[in-house]
């Protein structure tokens, strides 16, 4: 049974910064693409960010471009999101996931495990 368990998340002040982080229990699951996505309360699941296997393409959702970056340390099955300029509509629980021998995606449907969540808050 894979695990993806996500840590880092935390309430910051608007303009701040948070690293998330998140460990695969199996190397197995850092062939495919890695992905995080959000959910805010009353809000439909959202994409944020995707990697591929070789961390040579890396996808964002508009809404973030510019201000989070992914990163993947396949040594590690560790997938990061490093998030700066943080905005009270960043808050959400985040998720990663883990696709299984397959590329880069932002559809949620293509992702195989998927992580507990950890909340991130941003106050104004």
């Amino acid at each position: 049974q894979v695990q993806l368990v996500e840590s880092g998340g935390g309430l910051v002040q608007a303009g701040g910064s948070l690293r998330l982080s998140c460990a695969a229990s199996i190397r197995t699951f850092s062939s495919g693409g890695m992905g995080w996505f959000r959910q805010a309360p009353g809000k439909e699941r959202e994409f944020i960010a995707a990697i591929n296997f070789s961390s040579t393409s890396t996808y964002y959702a508009d809404s973030v471009k510019g201000r989070f970056t992914i990163s993947r340390d396949n040594a590690k099955n560790t997938v990061d999101l490093q998030m700066n300029s943080l905005k009270p509509e960043d808050t959400a629980t985040y998720y990663c996931a883990a696709r299984v021998g397959r590329g880069i995606t932002y559809s949620g449907s293509g992702y195989d495990y998927w992580g507990q969540g950890t909340q991130v808050t941003v106050s104004s």
